[in-house]
């Protein structure tokens, strides 16, 4: 007999964006009193993340296993698969949700695993350079694909990566969507000046060069924040730009909160936490017009194509030079943004665990 429901053993990372979707995540399953093992993969969480971990009420395993996307080998990462494996046995979970689909490739998990399907490094070739995979990459998909076909369901944060990520791996059976949320987070009334982006900068798909060089052409500056070195070696530079640095939570809200625009030219992006933070904030958005956004954004942003830079040039000048109008396009994007509650990301959870666990349990009585 396997453990109810009560106990979740769920893989996090300390680079980007799944670090604040798996604390929202923990913090919502705990409040429905289901425990959560944290397991954080790649570099180690900093003092600040240390902490909100532990508000968050879930515990906090640092592994020291590699992430899957960050060039390990195929023996490192199936090694590593098999370590997160007995963790997860011995952490007492019902179930493991793992955002690291290449770590399951070797079929290890015993317990129900589900796989997040956040990026991938095949997807983002494709939009970045429409060419086949190198040799290399091409290994990474293949350990990838090995994942998602080890996994009893898979997760996408919208229905547009959802189709991508069918169509790259023939795995539409097993996908379903749960859109991210965040907490609601008050509405800060006063000046609202300056446009403001944020995200991992030294990713090129986030297409923040050219935001550097039509810098110059605007009345208002451009803020950024987010890392500009990558995890595995490399930095960006945004001479024209002012870096704030990586911020955490709390500053990132003070930014979003005095911030008039928020601007995302990313020419491939799964969801986008960072918009949705910056609209819940009240700013407008100036966004690529990508699928993932077009759903998940509709008629409350402004969209223009990622490489018309005359075009993002033009729509940030209206706005900057146009208070009332930026009010209203910041209303119509907070309006936009309570439709993605972290309560309404975790019911979606809740409910793709309770599928799988009993399908699991169901196929191995039948065995």
């Amino acid at each position: 007999m396997r453990p109810p429901l009560n106990s979740v053993f769920l893989t996090t990372d300390a680079v980007g964006g799944v670090w604040t979707h798996t604390l929202d995540l923990a913090r919502g399953l705990k409040r429905r009193r289901i425990e959560v093992t944290l397991a954080v993969l790649g570099p180690r969480p900093s003092p600040m993340q240390m902490k909100a971990a532990q508000r968050a009420g879930c515990r906090l395993l640092v592994t020291d296993l590699p992430l899957d996307w960050t060039g390990a080998d195929e023996d490192t990462l199936r090694s590593a698969g098999r370590s997160l494996a007995m963790l997860a046995d011995r952490s007492g979970a019902a179930l493991v949700h793992l955002n690291s689909p290449a770590l399951a490739a070797g079929g290890d998990f015993s317990l129900p695993l589900i796989v997040g399907c956040h990026s991938c490094v095949a997807t983002w070739w494709t939009a970045m350079r429409g060419t086949p995979l190198p040799e290399d990459l091409a290994r990474q998909r293949a350990l990838v694909a090995a994942g998602y076909t080890a996994a009893d369901a898979l997760v996408a944060p919208s229905h547009a990566f959802a189709r991508l990520t069918a169509e790259e791996y023939g795995v539409s059976g097993k996908l379903r969507v749960v859109h991210n949320g965040r907490p609601a987070q008050p509405m800060v009334h006063g000046a609202r000046e300056g446009i403001v982006a944020a995200g991992r900068l030294w990713d090129e798909a986030k297409n923040i060069a050219v935001l550097d060089r039509i810098a110059p052409r605007l009345e208002m500056p451009i803020l950024v924040a987010g890392p500009l070195a990558a995890p595995n070696g490399g930095a960006a530079a945004f001479p024209k730009l002012w870096h704030l640095g990586a911020l955490d939570a709390r500053q990132m809200a003070r930014a979003f909160a005095t911030a008039g625009i928020f601007v995302s030219p990313a020419r491939y992006e799964p969801f986008g936490l960072a918009v949705l933070e910056a609209a819940q904030a009240g700013c407008a958005l100036v966004l690529s017009d990508i699928p993932s956004f077009r759903e998940i954004w509709d008629d409350a942003a402004d969209f223009v194509a990622p490489d018309d830079e005359e075009g993002i040039l033009r729509t940030l000048h209206t706005l900057s030079t146009d208070p009332a109008l930026r009010a209203r396009r910041g209303a119509d994007a907070r309006k936009r943004a309570a439709l993605y509650t972290d309560d309404a990301m975790v019911e979606g959870m809740i409910a793709l665990y309770g599928d799988v666990v009993p399908h699991r349990s169901s196929m191995e009585s039948a065995a």
